[in-house]
C-alpha cells in the first residue's frame, strides 16, 4: 500500500492525450515507473516476443489493481502534421540529442536517450512507453506527489547531472507531448509490458574483474577514461557523466542494463556476474555530486545499493571521489508548496 503523500499537489497545466481505442491483451507481471525501480514477472527481451497477442495472465501481486498490458506505442508516421505534431517532433529530438539542443540543461555527454533506448520506445530499456498514464503519482524518494514534469527533471537534474526545465518552457511541453504520444491510448494508472528495466538477481560485483572486463569489452566505445564518444557513446564516469543520485549510480540498475543491452555488439552475452563485475567497476569511478541527495528517502527504505548517506541507510560501495558540479543553480527538483502558505 502507498503512503499518503505530505505534500499538496502543485497546480499547473499539464498535456493529456485523449484516450484512444486500442485492442490490448494483458501481458505478464506489474510494472514500475521511468526506469526507476525494477518491477516483477518480467522477461528478459531475447526470450519473449514482441507479440500483439501475449495470453492472459493474472497479476503479478496480491496488490496488483491493474495488470500489465501488452502494448505498443504508435509509429511515428502516425504524427500529426499539425503543429501538435511538430511539438511531439521536437520532443523526441530533445531526447535523442539533449546536450546540442540543450547544453545549459545538459552540459555532460550523455543523452536522454542514452538510457532511454530508441527515445524511450524500446521494451525493458528504460522504457517510457505509458508513462504518461502514471502520473501525477507519489514518490517515496522525494515523499511528494509528483506530475510528469517534476520526473522530467529528476532526470535533467541527476541522470544529465543538469539542471532543470522550467515547467512551462516549451522544450518541457514539447517533451511531455513527445511522452504523451507513446503513451496515447493507456488507460490512466495503468502499466505497461517492458516499461522500466528487469530486475536482476541480488549479486555483488567484483571491482578488479569489471575492471578487466571493461578494458576487454566496453573501453572500445567508451574509452579507457570511461569519457565515451559524445553524442553517440555517453561518459560512463567523470565530470560529463551521470551523478551519484541517478538510478543508474546503483550497482543493480547498472547491472540489468549492462546485462540486456551491453555491449551494443552483442548485447546479452554478459553473465549476470559479469554485469555485476562491470557495474562495480563503473559506479565506483567519479562522478558528478547530486545536491540535496542526503534528504532523499525522508521517511526510510532507501533500495539496498543507494551509493551515499540517507535516513537509516549507510552508503553501499560510494563512488572514489564525488566531483563538484559546475553551478547548483537549478540542480534540485522543488518539492511542490501550498499556495495557502505562501
Amino acid at each position: 500500500m502507498m503512503r499518503a503523500p505530505r505534500q499538496p499537489l502543485r497546480q499547473r497545466p499539464w498535456i493529456r492525450t485523449r484516450l484512444g481505442v486500442a485492442v490490448l491483451a494483458v501481458g505478464p507481471g506489474l510494472v514500475l515507473g521511468c526506469g526507476g525501480e525494477p518491477r516483477a514477472g518480467t522477461t528478459p527481451p531475447a526470450a519473449r516476443a514482441d507479440s500483439a497477442a501475449h495470453t492472459a495472465v493474472p497479476a503479478a501481486t496480491a496488490t496488483a489493481t491493474v495488470a500489465a498490458l501488452d502494448y505498443t506505442p504508435p509509429a511515428d508516421s502516425q504524427i500529426p502534421t499539425d503543429a501538435l505534431g511538430a511539438s511531439i517532433r521536437r520532443g523526441k529530438a530533445l531526447i535523442e540529442r539533449t546536450t546540442d539542443s540543450l547544453p545549459r540543461h545538459a552540459p555532460g555527454s550523455i543523452q536522454c536517450a542514452s538510457c532511454h533506448i530508441a527515445a524511450g520506445t524500446r521494451r525493458d530499456a528504460a522504457a517510457l512507453i505509458g508513462v504518461t498514464a502514471r502520473f501525477p503519482k507519489y514518490m517515496d524518494r522525494s515523499d511528494a506527489v509528483i506530475l510528469v514534469q517534476d520526473r522530467v527533471n529528476y532526470c535533467f537534474t541527476r541522470s544529465l547531472a543538469g539542471s532543470t526545465l522550467p515547467t512551462d518552457s516549451r522544450e518541457m511541453t514539447d517533451i511531455v507531448a513527445y511522452l504523451a504520444f507513446i503513451s496515447r491510448g493507456v488507460p490512466q494508472g495503468a502499466h505497461v509490458v517492458g516499461e522500466g528495466m528487469p530486475k536482476m538477481p541480488k549479486l555483488s560485483g567484483d571491482t578488479a574483474r569489471g575492471a578487466a572486463l571493461f578494458a576487454s569489452t566496453c573501453s572500445v566505445c567508451h574509452g579507457a577514461d570511461g569519457a565515451g564518444r559524445p553524442p553517440a557513446i555517453p561518459a560512463l564516469w567523470g565530470p560529463r557523466s551521470f551523478s551519484v543520485g541517478a538510478s543508474m549510480a546503483r550497482e543493480e540498475r547498472a547491472a540489468t542494463f549492462i546485462k540486456h543491452f551491453m555491449p551494443q555488439t552483442n548485447p546479452g552475452s554478459l553473465s549476470d556476474q559479469q554485469a555485476y563485475d562491470v557495474a562495480a567497476y563503473v559506479v565506483a569511478q567519479p562522478r558528478p555530486d547530486s545536491p540535496g541527495k542526503a534528504g532523499d528517502w525522508p521517511n526510510g527504505g532507501a533500495p539496498a545499493d543507494v551509493p551515499y548517506a540517507v535516513k537509516d541507510h549507510t552508503p553501499y560501495r560510494p563512488p572514489a571521489k564525488l566531483l563538484p558540479r559546475a553551478s547548483a543553480q537549478g540542480a534540485i527538483v522543488p518539492a511542490p508548496r501550498s499556495v495557502s502558505g505562501r
